[in-house]
């Protein structure tokens, strides 16, 4: 259990501290004034208070963080403008997150998926260039009888040079991108005998189990790969490589998980693939036995997850806030307390189905549902 906890809360507390810390490096930047920083939600267990007066704490629940604002009285962060500048002194209004300009307050609540964002491009770049990156060509050793790729054309000893409109830059991503494929055909192009084909190979869906023995639904077209002239080209980039590749990765990751999504939302994606903190606790436990490299690696896939989820358009979370000051933008004004509470209500019943959800599914994914049908029968 052990294995599985501690690896957990080693990657939730970096990218928690990173997101807050997005939002706390441009809450000081335009001052205002931060009176907590907490890694955690509950009783405090040890903390620290700086020379700006901000208390630094661990709370006893490490499942997220927050940065509290002088002067906040609710998680919108507003209040009666007029009221304040009754209660504030010009010293403290200056420091008030709610009287700052509406692009500061945009940038500051931008700031923590901003940072978790940053965070993955320097996992990869550090990855890139001092491990290295895969650029061995993928080429199909074998075509397995009647299926979908032999169904759609494909041959041995075809190079596979897209998936999807995604280069093929290694035989690495041939599965990722067919992992990633949410419509019905996948679009396949090849070299064969020096000319590119086009081939649109709809896949098998079939149960299985990741190289982590976590159970999936896998997008399966019966191809063997192998490495072009059986050579492996892995290699160390410079800077500037490494921070492209870097930027291209978390560009990727960021789309494909909207697109993914997005395919649910229209009853098209696996929303058993879902998954939420025992599923992460799992896996964090079962790659960080492979080493630190694998386990950063999934650092950063944690991180960019946390930062796109927080720019969704929902109360309470980041998006929610941005999208209150795109309003505000709009009419010229800020929406009114109750309205901006009736929205609370709704992304507060979002974000709770959410979590049952997510939950659900990992009790499924470690077999918990089945140990108690055994023990109660």
């Amino acid at each position: 259990m052990l294995s599985y906890i501690l690896p957990f809360i080693a990657l939730i507390v970096v990218v928690v501290f990173i997101h807050e810390y997005g939002h706390y490096y441009f809450a000081k930047r335009y001052g205002v004034g931060v009176t907590d920083f907490s890694i955690g939600f509950g009783k405090e267990m040890f903390g620290w208070n700086d020379k700006s007066g901000t208390r630094w704490k661990v709370c006893v629940v490490p499942l997220g963080g927050y940065v509290k604002f002088f002067g906040d009285r609710n998680v919108y962060s507003q209040a009666d403008n007029d009221k304040i500048i009754k209660e504030y002194s010009k010293e403290d209004q200056d420091k008030l997150f709610v009287l700052k300009p509406l692009y500061q307050r945009a940038l500051i609540v931008f700031g923590g998926p901003l940072a978790n964002f940053l965070l993955a491009i320097l996992i990869f770049f550090s990855v890139y260039t001092f491990a290295g990156k895969d650029f061995t060509p993928a080429v199909i050793n074998e075509v397995q009888k009647d299926s979908p790729a032999m169904v759609a054309g494909l041959k041995d000893n075809d190079i596979v040079v897209s998936i999807d409109g995604n280069k093929v830059k290694s035989i690495m991503e041939v599965s990722k991108y067919i992992m990633m494929s949410t419509d019905e055909f996948i679009n396949f192009t090849v070299n064969r005998y020096d000319h590119d084909l086009n081939f649109k190979v709809k896949p098998n869906i079939v149960d299985g189990e990741d190289n982590l023995g976590n159970k999936i639904s896998k997008r399966m077209v019966g191809i063997k790969l192998g490495a072009y002239n059986n050579e492996v080209n892995h290699v160390k980039l410079g800077p500037a490589k490494a921070l492209f590749y870097a930027v291209n990765e978390v560009y990727y990751v960021s789309t494909s998980s909207l697109k993914y999504i997005g395919s649910m939302i229209v009853g098209n994606g696996d929303t058993s693939q879902l998954g939420g903190p025992i599923r992460i606790a799992k896996i964090s436990g079962q790659v960080a036995e492979f080493g630190i490299l694998p386990f950063i690696s999934l650092m950063a896939y944690i991180s960019i997850s946390l930062g796109l989820i927080n720019l969704f358009p929902i109360p309470m979370l980041d998006g929610g806030h941005l999208m209150f000051y795109g309003i505000e933008k709009v009419l010229g004004r800020p929406l009114s307390q109750k309205t901006q509470e009736s929205f609370f209500r709704i992304g507060m019943f979002l974000l709770l189905s959410l979590m049952f959800f997510t939950t659900f599914n990992d009790l499924k994914d470690v077999g918990l549902f089945k140990f108690f049908n055994n023990y109660v029968s």
